[in-house]
């Protein structure tokens, strides 16, 4: 049976600690946390004790020997019950667990003075009295741990052992290492070479653990730790993103190992050959043609959220132009299958219907004016609206058809022309004069004559932030334009009041252009002096 001796070498009252050691027939496997090494050095303190808030005095430098004496011990007796670590003026150990040896205490003798001694802990690997190698691990903290070790294990599992043990310098017996980061995990490290089951070793610790101990594997060398690491990695579940990030820039810095760390890194990428270009439009289409109305708008609110946090990275750049023409491919769909609904709806007679024959037309209606905002949505948030206004602003067919159906059956295609109206007065979208003139021109008049059913029947509508957003389009027309628009609103809101859109400040903002700031005469000032300084032939 593989035993550990783990001893306690500092100056001072004798004082026993619990320490978390675990042996098992294959070897060592766990060793005392930092949090116990420094709860170890605070409470074994020697007698001449400095002040609290003074730090300690630091190590002096330690030594690589070619050859130590060893410590005489006699035959062991295990005690299953107790655990600790002992300071070596007395030199009495306790085994930790069953399975530990606990040598004699050897003669005392005199200890030179306490603030010139490192603060060490010993441990030993494989069966006492048989190794024939000492490590020493120069660590933080002001200690150190001395490893006994075997020679044909560290050569066997480590390349850097057997660079440091190579046949010229067969003969070493001690080996020193120094600024040991992460002294626990490298004694951990050390011990898993003398078990034949890593794996099994790794399952109940944690990702951030089995990270530490692949860093260290790979310091060493240790190739079938890493491996054990990696088959960790593959199989257990990664909380978080942070953890994910730590993963996957661990693992890649292991590519030109020769390791495998594909399966691992499957996970997080893909070797096939099916490109966003065809995955984009499945997900889309998955959700357009979807008729459970919480599980569509919950993905359209995740699909929305995820394109937008696309957007933000510059490495998406590249995958724009597919992502446009899949949306525009999605909305010319939408807007075929609303057409063709709209004139079946518009048919003589469709209104005598009984209700189980029209419900379904008058659903899908609703449905496809719901898939059209959520793309409009998407490509006002990718600055990529522009063209979308265009069309919309040509298809003067469904807009004549819009009055002809009614109201409750058309008032979610309104719904469309408002977030275009939005846009436009954020500058979200910028599209020319022309196709401006051309969307109010088609759908300001159907969506005046939805405004009452819109307050009433639609959750998202904000009723103030459409008017500005139709005002402020208004504006960005000629001065002649904005008064005839506006002239055709005032008529409309004498006659239907909260039933119409409040657009009194775009109107106010026209009236001052017309009657108290006119710019006619800077205008004609303008057009003077620049003809003054053109040349005549």
């Amino acid at each position: 049976m593989a035993e550990i001796r783990l001893t306690r070498v500092e100056q001072g009252h004798t004082k026993i600690r619990n320490v978390p050691i675990a042996v098992t027939p294959e070897g060592f496997w766990c060793c005392p946390s930092p949090v116990v090494f420094q709860k170890t050095l605070k409470t074994q303190n020697p007698l001449n004790k400095p002040k609290p808030s003074s730090p300690p005095p630091p190590p002096p430098k330690t030594t690589v020997h070619k050859k130590q004496t060893p410590v005489t011990e006699r035959k062991p007796t295990l005690t299953p019950s107790r655990s600790g670590i002992i300071s070596d003026d007395q030199r009495n150990f306790i085994t930790d667990t069953p399975g530990l040896s606990a040598p004699v205490a050897a003669e005392r003798a005199p200890r030179p003075k306490i603030e010139n001694l490192p603060r060490k802990v010993a441990i030993e690997f494989g069966e006492p009295g048989t190794s024939d190698m000492r490590v020493l691990l120069l660590g933080k903290q002001g200690f150190c741990v001395k490893l006994s070790v075997h020679k044909n294990v560290l050569v066997e599992n480590s390349r850097y052992f057997a660079d440091k043990l190579s046949e010229q310098q067969s003969s070493l017996s001690s080996l020193e290492i120094d600024d040991c980061e992460d002294v626990e995990i490298y004694v951990e490290t050390v011990g898993l070479m003398y078990c034949k089951e890593m794996k099994q070793r790794l399952i109940k610790q944690s990702v951030s653990r089995v990270l530490r101990i692949l860093k260290v594997a790979e310091l060493l060398g240790f190739n079938s730790c890493m491996q054990s690491c990696l088959e960790y990695l593959e199989a257990v579940p990664w909380v978080g993103e942070e953890e994910e990030e730590k993963v996957v820039s661990s693992v890649l810095r292991l590519q030109n190992e020769g390791l495998g760390v594909t399966p691992v890194l499957k996970r997080v990428s893909s070797d096939i050959s099916k490109s966003p270009k065809d995955t984009l439009p499945q997900i889309i289409d998955l959700v357009l043609k979807s008729n459970e109305e919480r599980g569509r708008r919950e993905m359209k609110s995740v699909v929305l959220k995820l394109l937008r946090e696309n957007n933000s990275l510059p490495s998406y750049a590249g995958s724009a132009d597919i992502c446009n023409e899949t949306l525009y491919n999605s909305c010319k769909s939408c807007l075929d299958s609303l057409l063709s609904l709209f004139r079946l709806a518009a048919e003589p007679g469709f209104g005598d219907k009984s209700m189980n024959s029209r419900d379904p037309v008058v659903k899908q209606i609703a449905l496809e004016s719901d898939n059209l905002s959520w793309l409009v949505e998407i490509l006002v948030d990718r600055q990529a609206a522009d063209e979308f206004a265009l069309v919309w602003a040509g298809q003067q067919e469904l807009a004549t058809l819009h009055s002809k159906l009614p109201i409750v059956s058309r008032y979610h295609v309104s719904c469309i022309t408002a977030r275009l109206f939005v846009g436009i007065g954020r500058g979200e979208l910028l599209p020319s004069k022309d196709t401006r003139q051309l969307l109010l021109q088609t759908w300001l008049e159907p969506l005046i004559n939805d405004y009452s059913w819109l307050q009433h029947g639609c959750r998202s509508f904000d009723r103030k932030v459409v008017e500005e957003g139709i005002g402020r389009t208004i504006l960005t027309l000629p001065l002649e334009e904005q008064q005839s628009i506006l002239l055709s609103w005032l008529g409309s809101f004498l006659k239907a009041g909260d039933n119409c859109p409040n657009l009194q400040r775009a109107f106010e903002v026209w009236w001052r252009r017309t009657f108290i700031r006119p710019y006619s005469e800077t205008q004609g000032n303008l057009f003077q002096s620049d003809s003054s300084m053109t040349p005549h032939s």
